[in-house]
Parts: structure tokens; C-alpha cells; sequence
């Protein structure tokens, strides 16, 4: 007869920066499992929450909350008092923030925008980006509408993997493959860039670090770095600071096609208790 041993806790890898947006927990396409399986992996110095981590749009109309949703705010707050500086930046689906600005709780912060030197000293601008698209901000209606059929498109991507796990394929995320298809949407994500991007140059930053649009990148946009987060809705992606200052984009598809398995580290944590 075996005695079964309990799962032991990986050991965390040190990296400077974690930068994660748009979670939209209190909705039911936020990954919130994966995405507290990829926090366990890491002890940062620092997280940026950037933007839209907690839905208020969504909760307005009714309140969906599960365990798993819980779990990444007990995650997120155990890591600050175990020492890592997290740092709220406000969006716009939680725009009720907002009037808190510059409220410090212990090793929490929220901001509306924040400054982040890397190690090898480039100077970023981080905030959500909600501020520069002219739909969230001109045409409040037309925003709510595009939620709405965005939503739509969730519920069909949730269904599609749903079927895809069970058949032994890994995550794909139908609505971040329309929008790299649909030219108005491609037109859309590039006059974005472009806005951050002139943003930066007119304040002297060298990049700038965002979210909002769902659409995780690296890339120059003349001589601004424009790195966006992505979400964790959809793609399942961050950007990870290193300790030289390199900065990498996290992709869960990545990981899924590498063979490794987020949902083997969420066992895990069954094993390190969220204090």
C-alpha cells in the first residue's frame, strides 16, 4: 500500500516586472484560473495591474463572482505582503476607480497612470490606453454596443475550447483570430499604437506599456516602444520584465504549443495556501 504525497509548490522564478490587463473578473469569460496558475509561477518586485482587472460595466447588471475570481485578488494581495509593489492603474470598465487615485493601501497602489524605468534605464508610460480611443470616449453608446457583440463572440470562443480541450486540441481564441482578419479592426488596433505612440514622444517617455484593446504586441512604432499586455480574456498573455531589463510577452497559447500545461500548476497551488 502507497501513501499518496502531497503536490509541492514549483520554486517561483524571480523577475522585476510582471504587467497584466483587461481581466475583467465578475464576468463569465474572464480565465481567472489560468491566470492565477501563471501568478503562482513568479515573485516579482513588481506588478502593474493595467486597467479593466475588475468588470464594473458587467457587475452593474448583475453579479457573477465564483471562487476562482477570489482566488486572483487573495493571489494578487498575498504577493504585496510578501513584498512585491502592486500597482492599480485604473481603466475604463473600472472607472469608478478612478476618484480614488493615488490611494496607498500597505504595498498596494492605485493610479490613473503610472512611470517605470527598466533596468537597463528606458523610461515607460504605463496606463490602461482608454484614454486614447475615440469610440470610449466620444461615443459612449457605441462602446456599450460593441461590448455587447464582443461578448457574443466570448461565448462562442468559450464553447469552441470547451470542445477543443475535450478533443486533446490547446487554446485558441476565435475573436483574437477576427481581429487580426477583419481590416476595420486591424485599422482600428494601428490608429491606437499610433495615438500611444505620439503620446509618448510628446512627453519624452521611450515606450509606453498598455492594455485595453485585447491585443498583446511588441513592436517600434517610429522610435516609441509600444507594449501592450494583451488580456486575460481571450489571449491569456502578460508582459514579464527580466532581470537585465528585457522585456518578454507571455502567451499561454505559447505554452500550450510548448507542452506545458497551466492547469498542472493550478494543482499545485492546491498545495500553498492563499493568506
Amino acid at each position: 500500500m502507497t501513501i499518496a504525497q502531497p503536490l509541492m509548490p514549483k520554486r517561483k522564478q524571480y523577475v522585476r516586472t510582471l504587467w497584466i490587463s483587461d481581466v475583467h473578473l465578475g464576468t463569465r469569460d474572464c480565465q481567472a484560473e489560468r491566470l492565477d496558475a501563471f501568478l503562482k509561477r513568479y515573485r516579482p518586485e513588481r506588478v502593474y495591474l493595467v486597467g479593466d482587472i475588475i468588470d464594473g460595466w458587467k457587475l452593474r447588471s448583475g453579479v457573477y463572482w465564483p471562487q476562482s475570481h477570489t482566488n486572483v485578488i487573495r493571489r494578487l494581495i498575498n504577493m504585496s505582503r510578501r513584498g512585491t509593489e502592486v500597482i492599480y492603474v485604473t481603466g475604463n470598465h473600472d472607472e469608478c476607480l478612478r476618484r480614488y487615485a493615488d490611494l496607498v493601501l500597505g504595498n498596494i497602489r492605485l493610479v490613473d497612470e503610472a512611470e517605470h524605468f527598466t533596468a537597463d534605464g528606458r523610461r515607460l508610460l504605463v496606463l490602461h490606453g482608454d484614454q486614447f480611443d475615440v469610440i470610449t470616449r466620444y461615443h459612449r453608446w457605441l462602446a456599450f454596443l460593441g461590448d455587447s457583440a464582443y461578448e457574443f463572440t466570448l461565448t462562442l470562443n468559450r464553447w469552441l475550447n470547451h470542445w477543443r480541450q475535450r478533443w486533446g486540441y490547446g487554446y485558441w481564441s476565435l475573436s483574437a483570430w477576427l481581429k487580426h482578419k477583419v481590416k476595420g479592426a486591424v485599422s482600428y488596433i494601428s490608429e491606437f499604437e499610433e495615438a500611444l505612440a505620439r503620446e509618448c514622444t510628446k512627453r519624452g517617455f521611450h515606450g509606453v506599456v498598455c492594455g485595453h484593446i485585447h491585443h498583446a504586441e511588441i513592436r517600434a512604432v517610429g522610435a516609441i516602444e509600444y507594449l501592450n499586455c494583451g488580456d486575460w480574456v481571450e489571449s491569456c498573455s502578460a508582459l514579464i520584465e527580466h532581470a537585465d531589463g528585457h522585456i518578454e510577452l507571455y502567451r499561454l497559447a505559447a505554452d500550450a504549443d510548448a507542452g506545458l500545461s497551466v492547469e498542472d500548476d493550478a494543482l499545485e497551488s492546491l498545495a500553498e495556501p492563499l493568506i
